[in-house]
């Protein structure tokens, strides 16, 4: 078995995470979704999301893409990596937080791949966001 993680917000769903999440379980043949914490989302974007921390869990769980949706760990941002040993792990285009030292911690037998954008100009939820 090949396990595969992502990690986000996930704040206002949209195409572009349906197509990033159906690329990453593609990736592999269990999925992980690790869903930002609302203190992390704040520390990092200097804002809460819109949507509560268990809402966007339901929110990921309900699309039954992912074989399993956690919550980030508040305390080390990288435990949960560390405990479920992902083969790869897919990061999204432009996803830069706690990318940085992802290489330093992970066993060198973990890939790290990008999945492409879909209609990045159209589905961000930065732009969503300000309509």
């Amino acid at each position: 078995m090949s396990k595969v993680m992502v990690f986000g917000t996930f704040d206002i769903l949209h195409p572009g995470h349906l197509y990033f999440l159906t690329q990453a379980k593609k990736s592999g043949s269990f999925l992980t979704v690790l869903i930002a914490r609302d203190q992390t989302v704040l520390e990092v974007k200097g804002k809460l999301p819109q949507h509560d921390e268990a809402t966007r869990f339901k929110n990921i769980s309900d699309l039954k893409i992912a074989d399993r949706v956690v919550l980030g760990n508040l305390d080390d941002k990288y435990q949960i990596i560390k405990d479920e040993k992902p083969d790869i792990i897919a990061l999204g285009y432009d996803q830069r937080a706690f990318t940085d030292k992802l290489a330093d911690i992970l066993d060198k037998k973990v890939k790290i791949i990008k999945i492409k954008p879909f209609k990045e100009d159209i589905y961000k939820s930065s732009k969503l966001r300000n309509k």
